[in-house]
């Protein structure tokens, strides 16, 4: 059975909300070891210019290996 289109874009939504909270988590602790030091609203803003990189990305890719299987 293959993953619909809306199903595909709920699983990439998933994935890149969970990966938005670890990135900003992540560039909290680890910018400031690189001399780094901006602030909340700096990171949160940094971490959403990737997320719509990693959402089309995921989506992409989804569909592509979706339609290599032959779905």
């Amino acid at each position: 059975m293959t993953q619909s289109r809306r199903m595909s874009l709920l699983e990439a939504i998933a994935n890149v909300v969970i990966g938005y909270a670890l990135a900003v988590a992540t560039q909290i602790v680890v910018f400031p070891w690189f001399g780094l030091q901006p602030g909340l609203r700096q990171n949160l803003a940094i971490g959403a210019l990737f997320v719509g990189i990693s959402l089309l990305r995921s989506y992409a890719l989804r569909r592509a290996f979706d339609r290599w299987r032959g779905g």
